[in-house]
């Protein structure tokens, strides 16, 4: 990331705020920063924990070397203000205790900024992934400081051509990074695959959903398909986050395994007969992009999504899925995709082959890389007339 093919720069190190846990569920930031970190430092720098313990800036290495940074906070810490303070003498010893001093800022909380606007890096992203104003229990403040951080990000990637549209005429440099896969991960489904020892007794046809099960996810729409289908048995893998799992239909052909690691995944979608992307159509959901589309394609299972836009726009009408928001719509889909004859099938995932070919979060962070090279590279040539003497001193009064 960030050279070109005759230059070696100096060290530059990643530091990235991100409102996701660095554990929680394998998806976009891990793909993107793992490939960053093959020739950079990285910190990831999660949101603070509240707790009774010590204040202290806890760190540990994680897959592929990136450093992931978790502020542990005072319950009693109340103040925004205060906490703000706190958190930009963490990121200040961070950065001293490391020796960070050039460094590229990546950003996927808008509400990173209230501690970090007094530093000055030599090029900063946002990774817009979501419409994180629209999801549940977001911060009143995070509208105002999302147009704060466009004033002060060199580029701003979105995760699907929704938000890209949405975003567009807010910032000079807006680019659409849709979801991407690993192809070569998620195709281990379509070989014949030991049942993992949680699913191997569900009877068939099984129908699965894997990803986070929160406000986003339509309920309603699983309990009327496990009511008028108890024939059909209805997997579902992930956590249960923001809304009460009692909330959850209870049905004896429905299957909450809970969460799996990504390297799991597959063992999961290859005992499979449908995929599902269940996901309600509310504010939560109009720009979301679900990177599990490619990933449920890609081990070859045929995929019912309800009609959310990125899904329609391209899967939906290249009828790579099949689209339906109504128990009765998506019944009549998920039994004419388990009648398809093997000649239906074979060109179906012939086609499904050739629109992926050349998807690969490879290819995403190549681009993404080329982009802030570009960045970096205009940086240093308007830096380079400064003295030595002036830069270290420049640099010194930031930290």
């Amino acid at each position: 990331m960030f050279k070109t093919e005759n230059y070696r720069e100096p060290q530059l190190d990643v530091v990235c705020f991100s409102h996701l846990r660095w554990d929680f569920v394998y998806q976009r930031p891990q793909h993107l920063l793992t490939r960053c970190a093959r020739d950079h430092r990285v910190f990831f720098v999660e949101e603070p924990v509240l707790g009774s313990g010590s204040m202290r800036l806890d760190m540990r290495e994680r897959e592929g070397g990136v450093r992931v940074v978790v502020p542990h906070l005072p319950v009693g810490l109340h103040s925004e203000i205060a906490s703000s303070a706190v958190l930009k003498e963490m990121i200040r010893r961070l950065f001293i205790d490391n020796g960070i001093r050039e460094y590229v800022f990546w950003y996927y909380t808008p509400m990173a900024l209230t501690f970090t606007d007094q530093l000055d890096p030599l090029a900063a992203v946002y990774d817009c992934m979501d419409e994180l104003s629209a999801f549940k229990g977001a911060h009143s403040r995070l509208g105002d400081l999302e147009r704060r951080l466009f004033q002060r990000v060199d580029l701003v990637f979105t995760g699907g051509q929704s938000l890209y549209e949405a975003k567009r005429n807010k910032h000079p440099a807006v680019y659409s990074f849709p979801s991407s896969v690993d192809i070569p991960h998620f195709s281990r489904a379509r070989a014949a695959r030991a049942d993992p020892e949680d699913q191997v007794s569900i009877p068939h046809p099984r129908l699965g959903f894997f990803g986070v099960i929160d406000e986003r996810f339509d309920i309603d729409l699983l309990n009327s398909l496990a009511t008028k289908r108890p024939d059909w048995h209805f997997v579902m893998i992930g956590p249960v986050v923001k809304i009460h799992p009692d909330s959850l239909p209870k049905h004896p052909n429905i299957y909450y395994l809970g969460p799996k690691k990504y390297d799991g995944l597959p063992d999961y979608l290859a005992g499979w007969d449908i995929a599902l992307l269940l996901f309600a159509r509310n504010e939560s959901t109009r720009f979301i992009s679900p990177t599990k589309t490619p990933e449920y394609l890609s081990a070859g299972k045929p995929v019912i999504s309800t009609s959310i836009r990125d899904v329609v726009r391209p899967y939906g009408e290249l009828d790579l899925v099949r689209i339906a928001d109504t128990p009765t719509a998506l019944i009549q889909a998920a039994e004419e995709l388990l009648l398809a004859n093997s000649l239906e099938k074979s060109s179906w995932l012939a086609r499904v082959d050739d629109f992926l070919a050349n998807m690969s979060w490879d290819n995403t962070w190549g681009h993404m890389s080329l982009l802030l090279n570009q960045v970096i590279e205009a940086r240093r040539e308007a830096t380079a007339t400064l003295k030595p003497v002036q830069m270290s001193e420049h640099r010194q009064q930031q930290l």
